[in-house]
């Protein structure tokens, strides 16, 4: 029997996937029945907020269809179909007949080409302090105060201090020479892009509570390291990738001061302070809007002009700073949670350096559907990220390697290949493992923590059978990545099985 439609299916809508504007659709249905009078496709615009009815057409072999040329201008357009019969009308949608849900046509502006070096090798996410280290380094006088582990087989700090407070000023030395170190390593593997975690002044190991934007962590080493890094990785066609935290800073930075490190005031420290409207204090200065509330983490305010020049529009910006000094491509940390326009800005910012600069967001959801600031995200649609970290494809290919229907990871895959615009489902990154979650070989081969703490997962390795079972899965989670649309990454250290769960012990050093 045949199918009613299928949005997958080119006999029924062609093309596959998301439209660019302006596009011709063609949509086409077999009703199955004669007692069918007349078929209507039911459009409706979410950002233009328009409703259209574009009747179809009998083809003669039992089909309906129409072209629907898709808006001058990027959105998401809700569709499903209407049957007209003697004596009533039903619609339908995709759950079938009197359905009042609707597929998602995705309509972007493809103007604006994404560079095509992204995707070509392997992207290798490195967490700089635990990657390679050439020597122990000596923390005096630095930002915060920091421990240096002396043994690199040490496992990072993850017991509260006195106070119950976990602080990462654990610091074990990895730097950028010592990455350059590893650059034909690298190259062996096929590596195109190395993605850095944050390499900016900071107090912490990780780095993404920003002290100082226009400083390399001096743990890490110069800002020459930094240009030497990039020219020699350059040398073996590999491209470095900054990691991008302008949703908030440290609060012992440079622009919030709270201890007093730096000799300018900072915004806890005076209202006159040139980084006071960067914040939302209520009052100050000790309670202020931070990152998920927490205060090492005081979020900024993007939308304070004062900010936007440092970080985007001075000629000398952050952003537009660091491409000239040999990155390719900033990633943008909490994507979702920075302003649209904020983030086409910082894409105008990027092209203007080099329109083969290269934008990434962080976003954990379908990026075409994600809501944040009280309105549908547009970050996707042509004007802001030129792609997105794929969270969706990670979560279905590790099911599935663990035992999920292939039924049901098929249809996540294709969900998210069905949204995306084609250029950035091409340039999607894929991966199984980052800083941010379980190590794929935990996932697949050891228990879920399920909520148990730091004591339980800190004890935890997996051995025998059960490692070599779950190296087995492992390879072939990453064969799936690999051939999957989109640009396959390798968390550093998964290529010679290492464990671990959440934060610290997915950080460990190589």
């Amino acid at each position: 029997m045949s199918k009613i439609f299928d949005s997958r299916d080119l006999e029924y809508k062609s093309p596959f996937g998301a439209a660019a504007c302006g596009a011709a659709v063609r949509f086409a249905v077999r009703p199955g029945t004669e007692n069918v009078t007349g078929v209507s496709l039911l459009l409706r615009r979410e950002f233009g907020g328009t409703e259209q009815a574009l009747p179809l057409s009998p083809s003669g072999d039992g089909r309906w269809q129409a072209v629907y040329t898709a808006p001058a201008e990027p959105d998401l357009v809700w569709y499903a179909f209407q049957f007209t019969y003697s004596d009533c009308v039903r619609p339908y949608g995709p759950h079938g007949f009197d359905d009042s849900s609707r597929w998602q046509l995705t309509v972007y502006d493809d103007s604006r080409p994404v560079p095509a070096w992204f995707g070509r090798g392997v992207t290798y996410q490195i967490f700089p302090d635990r990657f390679c280290r050439l020597s122990v380094p000596n923390a005096a006088g630095m930002v915060g105060d920091r421990v240096v582990h002396q043994s690199w087989d040490d496992t990072p700090v993850w017991r509260p201090d006195e106070n119950g407070i976990v602080r990462n000023n654990d610091f074990f030395g990895g730097s950028l020479a010592g990455i350059t170190s590893q650059l034909d390593y690298l190259q062996s593997m096929g590596v195109g892009t190395l993605y850095l975690c944050p390499i900016f002044e900071s107090d912490s190991n990780h780095r993404y509570d920003t002290a100082d934007y226009r400083r390399i962590d001096p743990m890490l080493g110069t800002e020459e390291d930094f240009r030497t890094l990039c020219r020699e990785a350059r040398c073996r066609g590999i491209r470095v990738m900054l990691d991008g935290v302008f949703n908030h800073t440290g609060n012992n930075s440079r622009y919030f001061n709270a201890q007093g490190f730096y000799p300018e005031l900072g915004a806890a420290q005076s209202r006159e302070s040139p980084y006071y409207s960067w914040y939302s204090f209520h009052p100050w200065p000790d309670d202020y809007d931070a990152w998920w509330g927490i205060k090492t983490l005081p979020a900024v305010q993007e939308s304070t002009d004062s900010y936007r020049r440092f970080i985007i529009r001075d000629h000398d910006s952050v952003v537009r700073h660091w491409l000239r000094q040999g990155a390719s491509g900033w990633r943008l940390d909490v994507a979702d949670e920075l302003p649209d326009d904020f983030i086409e800005k910082i894409r105008a910012a990027v092209k203007r350096v080099s329109p083969e600069k290269f934008l990434l967001g962080e976003v954990w959801e379908d990026a075409t559907t994600k809501y944040g600031f009280g309105q549908r995200r547009t970050y996707l649609l042509g004007k802001g990220l030129d792609s997105v970290m794929n969270y969706p494809f990670k979560n279905a290919v590790l099911d599935f390697v663990k035992g999920k229907p292939a039924e049901q990871a098929i249809g996540e895959i294709l969900s998210i290949c069905e949204h995306y615009p084609a250029p950035a489902m091409d340039t999607a990154l894929n991966f199984l493992s980052t800083h941010d979650t379980e190590r794929a070989l935990t996932v697949i081969a050891d228990e879920p923590a399920n909520g148990r703490g730091r004591e339980w997962q800190s004890g935890r390795c997996v051995t025998g059978e059960a490692y070599e079972e779950g190296m087995l899965r492992l390879r072939m989670a990453y064969a799936i990545i690999y051939t999957l649309p989109g640009v396959p990454c390798v968390y550093y250290g998964d290529e010679a099985g290492m464990e671990g769960y959440k934060d610290p012990f997915n950080r460990g050093c190589y």
